[in-house]
């Protein structure tokens, strides 16, 4: 029979391993049956759940941080679960113990605060774990994913079946491919080399769940009486949390993997209910334990407090060569609500990008919407059925549409550019915008050119244009449309 820490540890690696791959098939955008089973996942992190104001959510794992320590980091968590895989391929036993970086800590977890309350997204996009991984995944692994599932797709043909579609692939965008890269070569290198460092350091999301982890009710504990100070606790916590020396635990660190349980070979180490092993205990520690738990709830606090103010703000053929027009008001989601808005609750985790499947949606270059996603029309449009990225946002930056609904909200005003389009400048018949736009807010009418020739252009009804981009996605000019979508500051709603 296996001992109750291998068991624990087993536990926690069955967990961790859900957890992980389930978030990275969402992020690879499988759909579907498997987005309504499983779409959960994304909404029990902890920042999006923050962001969301989903209270339920933030109690379940703030009670259970109380109870079982900073688990989440080691199961729920992608990007940790991430580092942990890395560590695996650097040598055994070469961890040693560091006291905590306090300073730094809260100092990144304070700018992490007023960065996320002004809105200055490329900070708070830049430090949210579960968006960093959700770009390592979108940027990196999803092309690859992609042509491994065509590749599929000529073999599912060549054995006369059908099952398997085509999926274009191209880059959305160069600057978050970029950062992408780089996050997951730094992470990847410094879990390699020092285990947790990032989660506890850098990591907003470990620094708040720490304060509570401190004065959880079960702890890893040291039996003194069985300790013959071997080290071998200490050199394989990747937290470096351990000092062996001592026999003291920093449980604001300590992510529970288990790694410390089953390497103990003399049973000295124990997760059991915390008891304090010095007799003359002084009630100095019952302070210390309000004052983190006070610490915790402003630091939850603020943000909740910032959000809720913030929430009153307001299969076509693909046409190459088109290049993007520029906006003065970026195009955001049917759903949420203002560019201000989505600035605001947007981590940028990639995830509606990903799940799209009209290809409009990609990370803007925007330095304070950076990565944030907006819509462009060179590769498709905006279809009035589609409603898949309301559905899978865990923030409630995209907040959820019914189909029925969609088709009354307008995300932007269409823009005509006389010089672009062809029937001005070269005299052919065109009419496709109106003939194709699917809220009839086109139509044909006179118009005399330069040179005296009467045509027929597009007129542009904007109290009945949805901003679905359909007509600037099928406009034959080149290579710019002759008629584009300007982004709504504040979404309309019939």
């Amino acid at each position: 029979m296996k001992p109750k820490s291998h068991i624990l540890r087993t536990l926690r690696i069955v967990l961790a391993s859900f957890f992980f791959v389930v978030i990275t098939l969402l992020f690879l955008g499988i759909g579907g049956r498997f987005n309504i089973w499983f779409g959960w996942v994304a909404k029990v992190q902890f920042l999006p759940a923050l962001l969301a104001l989903d209270f339920g959510i933030l109690a379940i794992l703030i009670i259970v941080t109380l109870v079982f320590g900073r688990i989440y980091c080691s199961v729920i968590c992608p990007l940790g679960i991430m580092q942990d895989i890395f560590s695996r391929f650097g040598k055994r036993h070469r961890f040693r113990y560091s006291p905590e970086k306090k300073g730094l800590r809260y100092t990144i977890l304070v700018v992490f605060i007023v960065c996320l309350i002004v809105g200055f997204a490329p900070v708070t996009t830049l430090l949210a774990p579960y968006s960093a991984y959700g770009r390592i995944i979108q940027s990196i692994f999803r092309p690859v994913y992609d042509m491994l599932s065509n590749t599929l797709m000529v073999f599912d043909m060549r054995m006369g079946g059908y099952h398997i579609g085509y999926t274009e692939i191209w880059m959305r965008s160069i600057s978050t491919f970029a950062i992408a890269v780089l996050t997951f070569v730094g992470l990847g290198w410094l879990a390699w080399r020092h285990g947790r460092s990032y989660c506890n350091t850098l990591c907003p999301v470990g620094t708040i769940l720490s304060l509570f982890a401190r004065v959880s009710l079960l702890r890893i504990q040291v039996d003194e009486s069985k300790c013959n100070k071997c080290s071998l606790c200490e050199r394989n916590c990747k937290a470096s949390a351990i000092d062996s020396k001592t026999g003291n635990i920093d449980y604001s660190r300590c992510v529970v993997c288990g790694d410390c349980l089953t390497t103990c070979k003399h049973g000295a180490l124990e997760y059991k209910v915390f008891r304090s092993q010095h007799s003359d205990v002084s009630p100095e520690p019952d302070k210390k334990k309000r004052a983190f738990l006070t610490g915790a709830a402003l630091a939850v606090g603020s943000v909740a407090i910032a959000q809720t103010k913030l929430k009153v703000d307001g299969g076509l053929a693909a046409l190459s060569e088109k290049q993007k027009p520029q906006r003065k008001t970026p195009i955001t989601p049917p759903g949420s609500l203002s560019a201000h808005h989505m600035q605001r609750h947007c981590t940028a985790c990639q995830l509606c990008v990903s799940a799209c499947p009209n290809n409009v949606l990609r990370p803007s270059s925007d330095l304070m919407r950076f990565m944030q996603p907006e819509l462009s029309f060179e590769r498709g449009f905006c279809r009035p059925e589609c409603t898949v990225c309301s559905h899978v946002c865990p923030t409630s930056a995209i907040q959820p549409v019914q189909r029925e609904d969609k088709t009354a909200i307008r995300i932007g005003h269409p823009v005509w550019i006389a010089e672009n389009c062809i029937p001005v400048a070269n005299g052919d018949s065109c009419g496709l915008c109106a003939r194709q736009c699917p809220a009839e807010a086109i139509m044909m009418v006179d118009y005399t050119a330069a040179d005296g020739r009467r045509i027929k252009v597009p007129a542009v009804d904007n109290e009945r244009c949805i901003g679905c981009g359909k007509c600037e996605y099928l406009c034959p000019a080149r290579p710019f449309s002759a008629i584009y979508v300007e982004g709504n500051e504040t979404h309309h709603h019939e």
